[in-house]
């Protein structure tokens, strides 16, 4: 997976144990768990990429012990963070974090399938080429009737609404021009090529978004 850029992995600070504290994550876990509580599938197994520190998914696993969540990551850090929280949380219904990186050809042929696809944060940090196969794997590895949950920051039209999200952008493509934010309405129908349906774009705190998508289920003749 492409590298994260300092100024996210800067976000997320050292605290007891391996366990490490994005306070951001911390913030935006309310806005996000209310959507995931009314989407996600009554029962089944959901996949976490680029899990980070381990708090979204420790909120995830509480508020639906009866979906079995995989966590994910490609760094040491993280992956020990994660690992450190689900320890702690003594949840049953959380996996151990291994390494995935979703930006490669071929996961999906070993990973799942999966009832539910969640990604925080991540689009705006790799390149379109990576969110593209990233996009495609997913909707591989999802089971017909799956859902998917991206969440994130996104141009609109083309345009960044905010001051913070243009200096945001600008030292992103500063570091890389291939990264930077992508287009809510591209990455739509990035999807829509791939195989998924876009259900709603959730309006999220602090200028964010969240992209629910599905896959269909096959037709019955």
């Amino acid at each position: 997976m492409a590298k994260r850029a300092p100024e996210a992995t800067g976000f997320a600070q050292a605290t007891e144990g391996e366990k490490l504290f994005a306070p951001t994550a911390a913030r935006n876990q309310p806005a996000i768990n209310a959507v995931m509580a009314r989407i996600a599938p009554q029962s089944g197994k959901a996949l976490e990429i680029a899990s980070g520190t381990g708090q979204h998914i420790i909120g995830f696993a509480e508020m639906r012990p009866d979906i079995l969540w995989q966590p994910t990551d490609v760094a040491p850090d993280r992956l020990a963070s994660i690992n450190a929280y689900r320890e702690d949380s003594a949840l049953e219904n959380i996996l151990p974090a291994h390494v995935l990186n979703a930006t490669q050809d071929g996961w999906a042929e070993t990973n799942g399938p999966f009832d539910l696809i969640y990604l925080s944060n991540l689009l705006h940090l790799i390149s379109e080429i990576a969110a593209k196969t990233l996009i495609s794997e997913a909707s591989a590895a999802l089971n017909p009737g799956g859902v998917a949950l991206i969440y994130g920051p996104f141009m609109r039209g083309g345009e960044l609404s905010s001051e913070g999200d243009k200096d945001f952008h600008a030292k992103l493509t500063a570091q890389d021009p291939e990264i930077g934010y992508k287009d809510i309405q591209t990455v739509i129908a990035w999807a829509t090529k791939m195989g998924l349906h876009h259900v709603k774009t959730h309006q999220m705190p602090a200028n964010n978004l969240a992209m629910q998508l599905t896959k269909p289920k096959a037709s019955v003749r």
